[in-house]
């Protein structure tokens, strides 16, 4: 079963702000992006070239690149202020848009003062049959998060 536009490369919502990407583009091209458009940004977003996206739209991908340099490309230089820059690989798209903040990353990536993390691994059980090492573990993590300093607290923090 063929995946409806909205569903395809879906995954890019989990690193990329596409809320706040998709209204900047619209922004800068004068109108909405096309679903086209946004289906084809989440590609390139979860690291797919352009013929690796055609391939799975079951379209041409010389037709589909040529359709990126006329749109996609020509609003994301606009929006990141590179519009005399020529778009040597699509990987630029992804990286002139990282760099310019629109990929949302972990929580810890956004933070100036990173927080403690306290991880432990404990190996329960190791066991070798048939050509294959099974290893069943436990991991404990603790995260540290210090409270501001106008913040009091009378109770310990859960553990």
């Amino acid at each position: 079963m063929m995946k409806t536009t909205d569903e395809l490369f879906s995954q890019a919502a989990n690193q990329w702000d596409l809320e706040n990407l998709y209204t900047d583009l619209a922004s800068t091209k004068g109108k909405n992006l096309t679903p086209i458009e946004k289906l084809h940004l989440r590609g390139l977003l979860c690291g797919y070239s352009p013929a690796e996206i055609a391939e799975k739209r079951q379209k041409s991908a010389r037709g589909l690149e040529v359709d990126l340099c006329k749109t996609l490309y020509q609003y994301v230089k606009t929006l990141v202020e590179r519009e005399n820059e020529k778009v040597e690989n699509w990987r630029n798209i992804c990286q002139w848009l990282d760099d310019a903040g629109y990929k949302s990353g972990a929580i810890q990536s956004q933070l100036s003062n990173p927080m403690p993390v306290d991880a432990k691994v404990h190996i329960e059980n190791i066991n070798i049959e048939n050509n294959k090492i099974k290893i069943d573990f436990a991991i404990n993590i603790q995260l540290i998060v210090p409270l501001s300093s106008g913040s009091s607290s009378k109770e310990p923090a859960p553990q």
